[in-house]
This record gives C-alpha cells, structure tokens and sequence, in this order.
C-alpha cells in the first residue's frame, strides 16, 4: 500500500465516536503496532510498550481512566507506556528522553492507523494513578498516551482541522 504522505498528514484527525461491531482485523492491527516499533528514539533504546486491550474485562477495567461515552465504543484502547530508567539521560544536564521517544512513537501509530483507515483520538487527559494501578504497573513505568482503535461510526464528532499559517511558526536564522 502506498500512501502520500502530505495527504495522510492533512487527513488525520482526532475521531470521537466509534463503531463497536467492527473490529479491527489482526493483520491490520499488527501493522499498525510495527510502525510504531519502528519509532527512532535517543541513543535506540526503545524505552516503550505498547498495552493493547481488546478483551472484555480490560476494556471494563481501563475504561474508567477516561469517562467519556464515545471512548466506549472503541474495540480497543492502545497505551503507549515507557519505563523512565530505559530511556536515554543527556549527560550534561540529566534530562530524560522519555516523554519525547514515546511521542515520536504514539505519532507513528496514530499515522499508521490513519493510513490503515482505522480511527484514533491522542488522550493524554486520562486518570494516570488510575491506570497505573489498574495495569500494575512498576513506580518507573509510566502512561504517556491512550488511543482509542476503532472504524470511525457514521455519527462520529471529528473537529475542522486548523493551523497556524506557516509563516508563524517557522523562523529563519
């Protein structure tokens, strides 16, 4: 599959409302996971884990995070987790790579699930102490971000896709 990229930049947006009753095929799902994995990330450490729940009762365990009706809907919710101590330390200053290898990641399976035609909203305002306990995780693992993975439904709320012109925010040195 080929896909432009400009056009798939342009067409991605936040999709709130999905279709339960079409799930998203495994081979599909796979795809977009591995590009994600192919994520760069500092020094190649790859500090992240992608959870992805799709049973029932995970879906009933980890959908409180974020209560609202539509996030319901989606026949799975993907969370992109990272462990703080994996992740690259900049000597001179000791500031850590994490958030920005988890977000080079989360922004590479969000495009590829654009690409596959499959619906995705960026959630990081989820209950993290909720999700951490929930998902039992260790004190250095943290949450970064939850999507929702899903066939967009007909009734779905997308929001106009605006920008900044180009000229505000780029300057020449």
């Amino acid at each position: 599959m080929t896909v432009d990229f400009r056009e798939l930049v342009e067409s991605r947006k936040s999709v709130r409302g999905y279709d339960p009753s079409r799930p998203v095929p495994k081979e599909v799902l796979d795809r977009i996971l591995d590009a994600g994995r192919l994520a760069p990330s500092a020094k190649n450490l790859q500090p992240w884990k992608f959870l992805v729940v799709r049973s029932a009762e995970m879906l009933d365990t980890v959908r409180p995070c974020y209560p609202r009706e539509w996030f319901r809907q989606a026949p799975i919710i993907l969370i992109v987790k990272g462990d703080r101590n994996a992740a690259w330390v900049r000597p001179s200053d000791s500031w850590n790579s994490l958030e920005t290898d988890l977000a080079i990641a989360m922004d590479h399976l969000v495009l590829a699930a654009e690409a596959e035609g499959v619906a995705t909203c960026w959630i990081s305002a989820f209950d993290p102490v909720f999700l951490h306990q929930v998902l039992h995780l260790t004190p250095d693992e943290e949450v970064f971000a939850i999507t929702p993975l899903g066939y967009a439904s007909a009734d779905a709320e997308t929001r106009p896709k605006t920008r900044k012109l180009l000229a505000e925010v780029v300057e020449y040195l």
